[in-house]
């Protein structure tokens, strides 16, 4: 029978330890339904969950959502919009509580003064060019200004198809300004001519990825296994969609059977009743889905399916730290 201490040697096995025990329960938080920018694909206006619920004003009733949130298990709070940074005082009422990341689009500085040890993940959806045509403006000039330095800060970019071939120019900017960067791929959520991923160009973009990193080691917080997973949709030989998704909310899932999710996740709306699908929109084609944090989460729940080779569960520890990393329950 293989087991994890038979496929690992001490070395292997030690980084195992550490993840093994970090036992992660996330949940996903609208925090508001307005944002200062309208970007175009964000799958929040595009499938129109902003209308989904009005905002919960009381910020003692954000205090107290969060102390049930926590009685229910969870111990990461992921933060998202609209716009996070459009209301400091919600964001508070998880960050005084429990591990908590925010999303923004960083043309707001989180005071660190109030919130020193939060992690921000910033979006970057590519050079200027692209930012101005998907986003309405170049935000990396402002975003990287705030955040220039920033031990906590790192950018979350949305590779297009538009860039293929032209990463290496906005890694090398964020490594500039001292600062990390994850990669995800854009999900063309309302169908923009050329932004749709071709089976030739994920194999461009898998390669150009695999470079990035072997290139821009202390900046890029990634494996080559998640640009194989995210770029080809498939994981041990099955595809990545509805049935396998692990990111659905707890109450809503009526699958079955029931993959293997993530326990206890939900994803709600910023009236603190309203539950949303998953972790993406209802509008979004799971078939082709490329949310980042999905497949990551797709593998992570799926360990004893690796267990089979030494590769294939050194893929799993190095797509765990990842996750790990990205939200500090490890260093970088």
């Amino acid at each position: 029978m293989k087991t994890v201490s038979s496929l690992l040697d001490e070395h292997w096995y030690e980084r195992y330890k550490k993840i093994s025990k970090l036992n992660i329960r996330s949940s996903i938080y609208d925090v508001t339904d307005r944002c200062n920018l309208r970007c175009k694909g964000c799958f929040f206006f595009s499938s129109d969950e902003h209308k989904a619920a009005s905002e919960e004003k009381d910020i003692t009733k954000w205090d107290a959502f969060v102390e049930n949130e926590m009685a229910r298990g969870v111990n990461l709070a992921i933060l998202i919009g609209g716009e996070p940074t459009l209301c400091l005082d919600r964001i508070e009422a998880f960050y005084k509580r429990l591990p908590t990341f925010c999303a923004t689009n960083g043309l707001i500085k989180v005071p660190r003064e109030r919130f020193p040890d939060m992690m921000v993940g910033i979006s970057l959806w590519g050079d200027a060019e692209d930012e101005v045509f998907l986003r309405g403006k170049d935000t990396f000039t402002i975003s990287s200004a705030n955040y220039a330095g920033d031990p906590y800060t790192y950018y979350l970019y949305t590779i297009s198809p538009k860039q293929i071939g032209k990463i290496e120019r906005n890694i090398k900017k964020v490594a500039d300004v001292g600062l990390k960067v994850h990669m995800q791929l854009l999900s063309n959520d309302e169908g923009f001519d050329g932004f749709s991923w071709q089976p030739e160009q994920l194999v461009a973009i898998r390669a150009e990825m695999d470079d990035m990193l072997d290139k821009y080691p202390k900046t890029v917080i990634s494996s080559k296994y998640y640009h194989e997973i995210i770029t080809t949709g498939q994981m041990l030989g099955r595809p990545f969609g509805w049935n396998e998704c692990p990111s659905v909310t707890d109450t809503l899932d009526k699958r079955e059977p029931r993959p293997k999710r993530l326990t206890n996740f939900i994803r709600w709306a910023s009236d603190l009743k309203t539950m949303h699908r998953c972790c993406t929109s209802e509008t979004r084609d799971c078939s082709t889905c490329k949310d980042g944090a999905a497949h990551m989460s797709w593998v992570m729940v799926n360990k004893r399916d690796h267990i089979r080779t030494t590769k294939d569960l050194q893929n799993w520890i190095e797509v765990y730290e990842m996750f790990a990393k990205l939200y500090q329950f490890i260093p970088w």
